[in-house]
């Protein structure tokens, strides 16, 4: 018995099996290679129907499918909005594979959620959250969002979008370039971290550092963490303020929810784990003492297979 896990990024599909006690059986990714609206829902049902057919052949039937998406699933219409893929504005997904199935004589129940969502539900399941019934996944990538699990459920707020947590207040001056992705995020996410280092390089012309080296639109974070290691004088100052941001976002959800753990993960917390005390410091100026006393602060155990795992266990319940 086998369940099927599928995780869509804004330029990549991957697919896994698992078996019911969680461990990964098979897995493939896929390029999704500009494809746009409805040839991205096309290589979905195609990946899936691939898999259950080689499930199989090696480990006997599949008995459910979980999709992990980036941006909002609206469950109550079956929907998807995902802004990094073009025409997926109100994108039917959940409809679209069932009935895939359907007509090859497949009745598998198919479960969507956010990327947030799953990020919590693969770390309560299989790594660093086991076990923990208040939860959060701080995913800091591209973008910043969290997942969060209360009383052993996820939140989804009123109209499926809890988590949202690019747009946390974390400065009292409001300026219009906030608006589009909030404070937080325009500080302290990979794009935000690069574009803030980018503006930099632009206004200090005599800066002949590091970060020189490369071309400004090749730069990464990790060019930025590297450089701040080398106490760079412009990745320093903008890594310091990203600290400060996630600390003080700790804080507020240390504060507000009182989680047993809060797992930091996403794209940049490869480079970025090696700040986990500091951040656990500044959260810990913030938060309420009582509960920053009973919580504990990790970086995910799963890695890039974080929301993969969350959609198997999506497929599993």
């Amino acid at each position: 018995m086998a369940v099927i896990g599928v995780d869509l990024g804004g330029t990549k599909l991957a697919v896994a099996s698992f078996d019911r006690s969680g461990s990964m059986l098979d897995k493939k990714v896929t390029a999704l290679q500009n494809r746009t609206g409805k040839d991205v829902g096309q290589l979905i049902v195609s990946e899936i129907d691939r898999m259950i057919k080689r499930m199989r052949s090696t480990a006997g039937d599949v008995t459910g499918i979980g999709i992990c998406v980036p941006g909002i699933y609206h469950a109550g219409r079956g929907s998807v909005w995902a802004p990094n893929i073009p025409e997926w504005e109100n994108y039917p997904l959940q409809k679209e594979v069932a009935a895939y199935l359907e007509d090859r004589g497949e009745q598998l129940p198919v479960r969507v959620e956010s990327d947030r969502a799953c990020y919590i539900l693969g770390e309560t399941w299989k790594g660093a959250a086991r076990g923990c019934k208040n939860a959060i996944f701080l995913a800091v990538g591209t973008g910043i969002g969290a997942g969060i699990l209360c009383d052993g459920k996820v939140l989804r707020g009123h109209g499926d979008i809890a988590g949202a947590t690019g747009w946390m207040t974390l400065h009292p001056e409001f300026d219009q370039k906030y608006a589009s992705c909030g404070y937080f995020e325009f500080h302290a996410s990979g794009k935000g971290i690069v574009t803030i280092t980018r503006d930099l390089l632009k206004q200090n012309p005599d800066y002949d550092g590091q970060l020189r080296q490369k071309e400004l639109r090749d730069l990464s974070t990790r060019d930025i963490f590297m450089a701040h290691e080398h106490n760079d004088p412009i990745a320093g100052p903008v890594i310091r303020h990203a600290i400060t941001c996630w600390g003080m976002a700790v804080a507020n959800f240390v504060s507000l929810l009182n989680p047993e753990k809060i797992i930091i993960g996403g794209g940049v917390f490869g480079p970025a784990a090696v700040y986990l005390n500091d951040i656990e410091r500044e959260a810990a100026r913030w938060a309420q003492p009582i509960s920053m006393k009973q919580v504990r602060i990790e970086v995910s155990a799963l890695g890039g297979d974080a929301g993969l795992t969350g959609a198997g266990k999506l497929a599993i319940d």
